[in-house]
């Protein structure tokens, strides 16, 4: 299953969990109006002015008791999404998670914050924020909105417990699922259920005030008794849909928990590292039961199950017997000693990897495009190497930059700042004046490594920057956003690489507004036009094979395609893919194949452009490991 439909059928899943989910609310919604309006009529001065039941059936009453009812449950829902919707890091807090230090000594965390760069770069996207909980447990999960909003977590005690390889298990499982859009659904299902559960809480509420309050006198005692029989009808009812809607997510999330099992065997092609990691957590002392308050509410985010499950209908994840014996078949049923804290193995600078910029070498357009859009979220285990190896080549320098907060400025600063003399020295003085002093330090102690910047390592180094970056301060965010958009306005000679290296910087910090998807290829062919005009010209330098290979696409595509001759400026094209945005998923696909034709159509794909490429298909959301592993799999296929 590729990238995209996964993501369709992700979303299909969404739809009918949450029909399922409706269909629950609106029994709910028929119950307890009839509770509430039953209650309304015990408790109006007059109770006995004729039947009860039938008076709290009267269509008026019971519209406007639904309508309460809607709002409360719809309300309660809302509060949770907006407490959510920061994104993986409110999870990750909601759980008492730390974020990770990321110039942090401790070598069991570098050990996991390098394993979780790797798979970020191996996957084509950037370094999602990590948080350590301080919790004895194994367990990890992943959550967010979009890719530019994750966050993962790890225990303490995965940390200390797993070796490299069994962290490394873990954190591609919950890699998988975020490329198979789990993330989203999960935190749609926190906000469902925390809505149906406010019914509960009302009831519970009711009684409790109701049992500390007077005894009332005789008049009121049945008024009394309405309100407790209310209270604790409510409860039944709210408690009794939360249950139905945790049998549902309990059911879909063992389902998801088995295919990023599998898709970690797939990723590492170890699987003896998520097997591993499976079997330390059956043997380990306190196995995955977490501590923190909100466990039960995120449950099936987490690798193992966080929870003590009443029966398998509510477990949110599979036995873990059946998920050791689905990625190790021939398994004896043998465990390892209880785990004890291991000594990490030290972080490796280099791996040694085949061949070297094969892209270079690419052959047929169409078939190299195919495989550049069948490897969309789909990391391999050459991707992973690959990406170690290009962590190790990059300057110690550079690489710790990254990870410091002041520097990352710096460093984001010297990549987007343009190579043309003029532009530079006024971008300089635009620094001196809006930069802070500190951040202007970094920049020139940085100056030499990043003239010795090698292709292909201005992408890697962004990624490596965001999480620092997105722990700026309000105040600093803004004078950083700021000197970002006065460094484009004064750059002369804006490439796209440039453009498309600031725009993903400003998505992976502060997030893109979420689109409609409602719109096909056919319907965009202004932004399409400018779109592969731009990436024609970076892939081509004659201009008229660059306009051959749009009026190419255009025939493949069926859609009139203008070809873009002169070079559009950096606002036309967040115009372009501002509209790009609302493309359905489905057509998400050839729009890459498209993209990654007009890169190549020279017959090469050199690394300014396979970073050219990579950054423009994060930000649509699609996101790209290496174009050497699609143009290998080119060359092995017509050999």
């Amino acid at each position: 299953m590729d990238f995209f439909t996964a993501q369709d059928r992700a979303r299909r899943l969404t739809g009918r969990l949450v029909l399922l989910l409706v269909l629950a609310v609106v029994a709910l919604i028929v119950v307890t109006s009839l509770v509430v309006a039953l209650a309304v009529v015990l408790l109006d001065g007059a109770p006995f002015a004729g039947d009860p039941l039938a008076r709290a059936l009267q269509p008026r009453l019971q519209v406007g008791v639904a309508t309460v009812v809607i709002l409360v449950v719809g309300l309660g829902s809302l509060v949770r999404h907006l407490q959510l919707r920061a994104g993986g890091s409110a999870v990750a807090e909601a759980l008492g998670g730390r974020p990770l230090n990321l110039e942090t000594r401790d070598a069991d965390e570098r050990r996991l914050l390098n394993v979780v760069e790797e798979m970020a770069i191996a996957s084509g996207m950037p370094v999602p924020l990590v948080y350590v909980l301080e919790d004895q447990a194994i367990n990890a999960f992943a959550a967010g909105h979009e890719l530019d909003d994750v966050a993962i977590g790890v225990t303490r005690g995965a940390i200390e417990a797993l070796d490299r390889d069994q962290l490394q298990g873990v954190i591609a499982h919950e890699f998988s699922h975020i490329l198979h859009g789990d993330m989203r659904l999960n935190l749609r299902l926190v906000a469902l259920l925390h809505g149906i559960l406010v019914i509960g809480l009302i009831g519970r509420m009711l009684l409790h005030a109701s049992g500390s309050g007077r005894r009332l006198r005789s008049r009121r005692g049945r008024g009394h008794a309405a309100v407790l029989g209310l209270g604790a009808a409510l409860m039944v009812v709210g408690y009794a849909g939360t249950l139905c809607g945790n049998l549902i997510k309990a059911a879909v999330s063992r389902q998801r928990e088995f295919l990023a099992d599998a898709s970690a065997v797939q990723f590492t092609r170890n699987p003896e590292g998520i097997g591993g990691a499976l079997k330390v957590l059956a043997a380990h002392r306190l196995g995955s039961r977490l501590l923190a308050t909100h466990a039960a509410e995120f449950s099936h985010l987490f690798f193992g199950s966080g929870v003590r499950s009443l029966s398998r209908l509510t477990a949110t994840h599979p036995p873990l017997e059946a998920r050791i014996r689905r990625v190790l078949p021939h398994w004896d049923g043998s465990l390892p000693p209880a785990p004890a804290i291991r000594s990490p193995r030290p972080r490796q600078a280099s791996a040694s990897l085949p061949g070297g910029a094969r892209g270079a070498d690419t052959l047929a357009s169409g078939a190299l495009a195919a495989a550049v859009v069948a490897s969309v979220g789909r990391p391999s285990a050459e991707d992973i190497a690959r990406a170690r190896r290009r962590l190790g080549e990059i300057d110690e320098r550079l690489f710790e930059a990254a990870h410091e907060p002041f520097a990352a400025r710096a460093l984001v600063y010297g990549i987007l700042m343009g190579a043309d003399p003029h532009s530079r020295q006024a971008q300089r003085e635009a620094l001196a004046s809006q930069a802070l002093p500190e951040v202007l330090s970094e920049l020139d102690g940085l100056d030499v490594p990043l003239s010795g910047l090698a292709p292909g390592q201005r992408l890697p180094l962004i990624e490596l920057a965001l999480p620092a970056l997105r722990q700026l301060s309000a105040a600093q965010h803004a004078r950083f956003q700021a000197c970002l958009r006065r460094l484009m306005a004064l750059e002369l000679q804006a490439g796209a690489l440039q453009w498309a290296l600031h725009r993903l910087v400003v998505q992976g910090i502060q997030g893109e507004r979420r689109a409609r998807r409602d719109r096909h290829l056919a319907d965009l062919a202004g932004p399409l036009s400018l779109l592969l005009s731009t990436l024609a010209r970076a892939g081509q330098q004659d201009a008229g094979q660059a306009r051959v290979a749009v009026e190419r696409l255009a025939l493949v595509l069926g859609v009139s395609l203008d070809f873009v001759a002169e070079p559009a400026l950096a606002s036309d094209l967040d115009w372009a893919m501002a509209r790009l945005a609302r493309l359905v998923q489905a057509e998400r696909g050839p729009l890459l194949a498209a993209m990654s034709c007009c890169v190549e159509h020279d017959g090469r794909i050199d690394p300014e452009e396979a970073e050219l490429l990579s950054a423009v298909a994060w930000t649509l959301g699609c996101p790209l490991p290496s174009t050497e592993r699609a143009a290998g799999q080119v060359d092995a296929g017509t050999a």
